[in-house]
């Protein structure tokens, strides 16, 4: 298929179902609720359904989801990423960063509407109080209804750039089902186990499940599955399970869906009379998510700066560095810190964050590369070693550990 079909096949996915993300990355789409029965479905193979999954032309629909998320995080930076942005966001409290933040944990409940890419609209509805983002042509507008602020961005290409790069109005509005589908199974390659699971029926809909399993041990990750919808071949949940068991660590999907056109008023939006409007910076402000080559996100954690010598986020002398693939990848950052961490904890007049990052960061581990300390998560893990370098994946403790060895 040419680049320019792709690119409008993928424009037709850039619809606000949920998630920024932590990543990044990491990280997720709507749902959560039991199955209601496991229908009776013709059987399909996994090519099939992947296949079923790009040819869907499913570009608009309304309804309710939910999204609930446990990375399992220590309280220290709970709280942080709970509350990413709040206050320092450039945008207030209607700023759409600071929001979006809000998915990397607990559960909430959205209300979602797309015409195809050049309109969207999701809002949170966990309270009384909501906070609506809302695509329209070339207006994104994101309002806080508690303290009637609002954010506003004009870009003359955000509707022809939908699913394109990053950076664009359309991009930060959110992802949909579809968009996390596809970005999951583009990188399903020779790692990657795929296969169809049990049927379920999700939002009142029957639904095949595709089922996307790590080949390689030591990822955290036990599998990915993604409830298609049987019909018309729209992804209803995704969930992301830990090898370690226990709850998904991401289950998101529909709780009710709507697949007519929805009404056109459901995009308008005129700020209120009184209302705050604070004018974005088109292609997102500089530091926010998906800006820079120098793993910013290490900068969420107060003391990490202290501890790296001022190097968090800078990539250090060294860079960064991708050690392995797929599933089991791990970036090995630099930080060219020329203070050890056995330095900073027995140090007294070392900044109070700093030692209190510390102390969150958990086990103490050693190795042939020294001595160090492992942030855990249920999904990513990362090694700080005594001698300033990063250690980071969606990997086992175990697994930082020999690639520290391997490569100090």
């Amino acid at each position: 298929m040419a680049t320019n079909a792709k690119s409008r096949k993928a424009a037709r996915y850039a619809v606000p179902v949920a998630v920024a993300g932590v990543a990044a990355a990491t990280v997720a789409m709507v749902p959560a609720f039991a199955n209601a029965g496991s229908p009776d479905l013709p059987k399909v193979t996994a090519q099939q359904l992947i296949e079923k999954v790009a040819a869907s032309e499913v570009e608009q629909f309304s309804g309710s989801a939910k999204i609930s998320t446990d990375l399992g995080l220590p309280s220290l930076a709970s709280g942080l990423l709970g509350g990413a942005g709040g206050g320092g966001v450039a945008g207030g409290s209607a700023d759409p960063q600071e929001k979006l933040s809000r998915l990397a944990s607990g559960s909430h409940t959205l209300r979602v509407a797309a015409d195809g890419p050049d309109r969207q609209k999701i809002t949170f509805v966990d309270g009384k109080d909501e906070y609506s983002l809302i695509h329209n042509g070339a207006d994104v507008w994101g309002y806080d209804s508690k303290a009637n602020e609002v954010w506003h961005e004009k870009d003359p290409e955000a509707g022809k750039a939908a699913g394109k790069g990053r950076g664009k109005p359309a991009d930060r509005v959110g992802a949909s089902p579809q968009e996390l589908a596809q970005e999951i199974l583009k990188a399903a390659g020779p790692t990657t186990d795929v296969s169809v699971g049990d049927n379920a029926q999700v939002a009142g809909r029957d639904a095949y499940q595709l089922v996307l399993k790590p080949k390689q041990s030591g990822s955290t990750v036990g599998s990915v599955k993604i409830a298609v919808d049987a019909k018309n071949g729209v992804p209803l949940r995704v969930q992301l399970l830990a090898a370690e068991g226990g709850k998904p660590i991401v289950d998101a999907g529909f709780t009710k869906v709507d697949f007519a056109k929805p009404a056109a008023d459901t995009f308008a939006f005129t700020p209120p009379k009184g209302a705050k409007v604070t004018e974005g910076k088109a292609g997102g402000p500089e530091g926010g998510p998906g800006h820079g080559k120098d793993f910013k996100g290490l900068e969420a954690f107060p003391g990490l700066d202290a501890i790296t010598g001022g190097a968090a986020g800078k990539g250090g002398d060294g860079g960064m560095k991708v050690l392995g693939e797929g599933w089991a990848a791990i970036a090995r950052i630099d930080t060219g810190a020329g203070r050890s961490l056995k330095e900073l904890e027995n140090d007294k007049n070392a900044p109070k964050e700093a030692k209190q990052f510390l102390n969150s960061l958990g086990d103490k581990v050693s190795g042939g590369f020294g001595e160090g300390r492992v942030f855990k998560t249920r999904l990513v893990n990362a090694l700080i070693t005594d001698d300033g370098k990063v250690y980071v994946g969606a990997v086992t403790k175990d697994a930082l550990v020999q690639a520290a060895t391997a490569n100090k």
